[in-house]
């Protein structure tokens, strides 16, 4: 039988993140050559080991904890060191900070014994310099040798990149079988009550990297929240801070930044994931956005090229300094790869919001070429077969298979649990779709620029079409398809991505609603959010990647587009959930995590190798805030909507520091739900709109809306 390369497992490391580094190592705050643990700075795992002994011990681990935003606590003992009784009186912690270029660590050895201690204190190191692609895939690199070289000095180089490690006041051994495991160690010596800090620090040297640390700290708002359910306070300052740390730039244009999609696979320029993190963070201020604008603008495609996927006008997928290839797998993408059939038609979104968040228009404006040559992807390429509808098929062989969100092999499958055969049209692409169109449409008309009316009508037939296409029977009623397949026939699962339908305006009042009563069923909302598939459909698995998992972005966007569009209670059993998840967690939400039902554990089953912290996961508190005080502007309009998810259920809530037009705007709902609005610009009226019950079954079928 031939050996199964496995990915490594993350649920139960502990990860600090200043991107482009990032560390992982086990719950004790050891860094052991297995598996996924170690240093990376960008796509290369510059660190394979940090093992911490005492007198070749290792201490024994109590608890941990974060030490800011980019760092980690760890707390143990050596229970053979200082006074003989029961209570431990030599303690070890270790603070792990992870930075723009490398990783610190100060040991703080302790004692509250009666007596002297002494002791060697060591920590044998390792680098293997182990592309991500090998790690992702079950694969170590080979233990480069280091070379010693000043006064407690170790480096490493290769390919480019030069790793070099400090100890201060340490002793080096790297002679001999020590030259592929170095070790730093110090000679401590404690009186009764002493303490002594030690420190070593990692830098890594990086010329050929494609992606950098920012200059500056985030220029967001950080709001000062106060709620009757202090899991949403605890859940946003735990993911402000990731996303603090998951911020990054283009080398060339610094300042510019976007946010990297996770840690440790995906640490790295996503155009989906960073478009939607930036997308949901436009209540705290437009920055990001245009800088995720600029850089993807810059990147956009400007030829037909199959290997790469890329075609004018189109949006990059993912960005690597070299080609990104699973040795087990048929899976080669090239460095700069345009494979995703979503990222164009968000890219547009973000565009189109922003400017209502009050983007300024000599921002907007240089990114209108940008814009049209989007629109004419999705006029001139992004309907291959001519069907009038958006698709993808991957004609090389070599890249994904699937290229939305659900971008897993298996993640198209019909209701019997059959897998659908490329070409794919998908759901949810097709409500981006219409939604560009109608959002490019009104920036073309705004800025004076020609074409709108052909991009209004554009989305009127697509509309059309999905209506005749997509609707089918199901379990609960009529349904929107999971997607059609090569054949156009609808793959007729029933699965979450119907929900990023809702806001789109690609659905009728009627369809939205039957919508939300499917969102609203047990078998798509019974477990700590919304399941990816529903219990009912024949490729159901709570821990599948895509058939059964839950994703915390994807239950935030659907969240919000039932908030936005009134339906409160469904909007709010989703809440709970996420809200749930965020308390089992440690408020630190995870890419993804099982789709059990609620009441099997009282907690999520942790999807074993999800990425945690990711971009989109922690940007799902602001999208929860942002449908708690429910604050929807449009600037450009002269308008501010309100309509909160806050109220009798979820409690009161208030927000200030949100922003709009770049001014600070305080949001309070009481607990009755009645908003209070205060700071709002000048020239922006205040409107407020009742909530609406979720209904339980549809008024009308879809079909009879057309």
């Amino acid at each position: 039988m031939s050996e199964r390369h496995l990915q490594p497992l993350l649920h139960d490391l502990v990860g600090v993140v200043h991107a482009p580094t990032s560390a992982l190592g086990d719950t004790a705050g050891q860094i052991r050559p297995s598996g996924v643990q170690g240093v990376f700075h960008a796509d290369a795992r510059v660190l394979s080991r940090a093992e911490l002994r005492v007198d070749d011990r290792e201490p024994e681990a109590v608890t941990r904890g974060a030490a800011g935003p980019h760092g980690a606590r760890f707390v143990t003992l050596a229970r053979w060191l200082g006074d003989p009784g029961a209570d431990p009186t030599v303690r070890i912690d270790r603070t792990r900070q992870a930075g723009p270029s490398g990783l610190t660590e100060e040991l703080l050895v302790a004692s509250t014994a009666a007596v002297p201690v002494r002791a060697t204190v060591s920590v044998d190191l390792g680098c293997d310099l182990a592309p991500i692609e090998l790690v992702k895939s079950g694969g170590n690199g080979s233990p480069l040798e280091a070379k010693a070289g000043e006064p407690g000095r170790v480096e490493w180089a290769a390919e480019g990149l030069v790793v070099t490690v400090t100890g201060e006041a340490a002793t080096v051994d790297a002679a001999g079988d020590r030259a592929v495991a170095p070790r730093l160690s110090w000679s401590v010596e404690l009186p009764p009550g002493g303490s002594v800090t030690l420190r070593w620090r990692l830098t890594v040297t990086d010329p050929k990297a494609v992606v950098a640390a920012p200059p500056a700290d985030p220029d967001w708002s950080v709001p000062e929240v106060r709620a009757d359910d202090r899991r949403l306070v605890r859940l946003l300052d735990r993911s402000l801070a990731d996303l603090r740390g998951l911020r990054l730039t283009d080398p060339a244009h610094p300042g510019d930044v976007f946010l990297g999609a996770g840690v440790p696979w995906f640490l790295t320029l996503f155009g989906r994931d960073s478009l939607w993190a930036a997308r949901m963070m436009l209540p705290l201020g437009t920055e990001l956005a245009a800088g995720t604008l600029r850089v993807l603008a810059r990147r956009q495609g400007t030829r037909l090229d199959p290997a790469t996927g890329e075609a004018p006008g189109k949006i990059l997928h993912e960005l690597r300094r070299h080609e990104f290839a699973l040795p087990a797998h048929e899976l080669r993408l090239p460095p700069a790869y345009y494979g995703t059939v979503d990222a164009t038609m968000l890219w547009v979104n973000l565009l189109h919001d922003a400017w209502r968040w009050g983007l300024p228009a000599d921002q907007v404006e240089p990114l209108l070429p940008h814009l049209e040559a989007a629109l004419r992807w999705l006029g001139e390429h992004a309907d291959a077969d001519g069907d009038g509808f958006v698709e993808y098929v991957d004609t090389t062989g070599r890249g994904l298979a699937n290229q939305g969100w659900k971008d897993s092999g298996d993640s198209i499958r019909f209701r019997d649990g059959r897998l659908a055969q490329s070409p794919i049209v998908l759901s949810e692409v097709q409500g981006y779709a219409y939604e560009a169109a109608v959002n490019g449409a009104a920036l073309l008309d705004a800025f004076q620029r020609p074409g709108a009316d052909r991009w209004r009508e554009h989305a009127d037939q697509l509309a059309r079409r999905f209506r005749a296409a997509f609707w089918v029977d199901g379990r609960y009623g009529p349904q929107p398809a999971l997607a059609l397949d090569r054949d156009k026939r609808p793959v007729d699962s029933l699965t979450s991505n119907i929900g990023h339908l809702l806001g789109t305006g690609l659905l009728s009042d009627s369809e939205s609603a039957q919508v939300a009563a499917l969102l609203s069923t047990e078998a798509l909302a019974g477990g700590f959010g919304l399941r990816t598939m529903s219990t009912d459909d024949g490729g159901f698995s709570p821990l599948s990647y895509h058939c059964g998992s839950i994703w915390a972005h994807d239950t935030a966007i659907v969240l919000g587009g039932l908030a936005r569009a009134g339906f409160a209670d469904a909007a709010l059993r989703l809440a709970d959930g996420l809200l749930g998840a965020a308390e089992a967690f440690d408020y630190r939400l995870p890419e993804l995590y099982g789709g059990d039902d609620r009441a099997l554990l009282g907690r999520p089953v942790e999807y074993p190798a999800a990425c945690r912290p990711q971009a989109w996961s922690a940007a799902a508190a602001v999208a929860l805030l942002q449908a708690g005080v429910g604050l929807y502007p449009d600037v450009p309009g002269g308008r501010v909507e309100v309509r909160p998810l806050a109220g009798p259920e979820l409690g009161a809530l208030a927000a200030s520091g949100l922003r709009i037009a770049g001014a600070p705007v305080t949001v309070d709902v009481d607990r009755s739900g009645h908003p209070t609005v205060t700071d709002l610009p000048a020239g922006l009226t205040l409107t407020t709109t009742p909530r609406i019950p979720t209904p339980r079954t549809p008024t009308e079928t879809p079909a009879a809306t057309s």
